[in-house]
């Protein structure tokens, strides 16, 4: 129920409002700010959200077992005991012969692995490189730094190409999706 009296001060007539309709007010006041707390907070929220950029490198993973893995944990092969790198089904992909040459299963010359970890293509050009991180693992960097996987130290001279022949294979899954899509 609502009371609403009236009074005269000083010749005019002014409305008094009860306990009971100023609370109703102040709550409906209340109703509004949080509601429109609510828009600001969901609208900035989306805003942020749209504006991170997902990290969609490709990443790899060398364990120290010789695993290699993308960064989603997917296996992809492993390198085995006579040094030699074999998919998940463990049919032979590319091995590293004694002076460092990158030769696939075909035979054919995909670039060069240093002992330090870099690689570099069939153009010479040094694609990647790795930084130890700890004595275990090291990373492995493109020559500008940006990060693209880690791998244990046992398995440094595999690190780059291993990143370099699976990130060719997503690329060769992708054209060919692409090409039925």
């Amino acid at each position: 129920m609502i009371l609403i009296t009236y009074q005269r001060v000083d010749g005019h007539l002014n409305r008094a409002l009860n306990k009971g309709d100023l609370n109703k007010l102040n709550f409906t006041i209340m109703k509004k700010l949080l509601f429109i707390l609510f828009i600001l907070t969901t609208t900035a929220a989306v805003t942020v959200n749209a504006q991170v950029k997902k990290d969609t490198t490709f990443k790899v993973i060398i364990t120290d077992k010789g695993w290699i893995r993308d960064a989603g944990g997917t296996q992809l092969g492993h390198i085995d005991k006579d040094n030699i790198v074999r998919n998940d089904k463990g049919q032979k992909l590319y091995f590293i012969d004694a002076n460092g040459n990158v030769i696939d299963a075909n035979g054919k010359k995909l670039g060069t692995a240093k002992k330090n970890g870099s690689y570099y293509n069939i153009n010479g050009e040094n694609v990647l490189n790795t930084k130890d991180l700890d004595k275990e693992k090291c990373a492995i960097l493109d020559p500008k730094g940006h990060n693209f996987g880690t791998a244990h130290s046992n398995y440094k001279l595999h690190a780059c190409a291993a990143h370099c022949y699976f990130l060719e294979q997503e690329k060769k899954k992708a054209e060919a999706k692409k090409a039925r899509g």
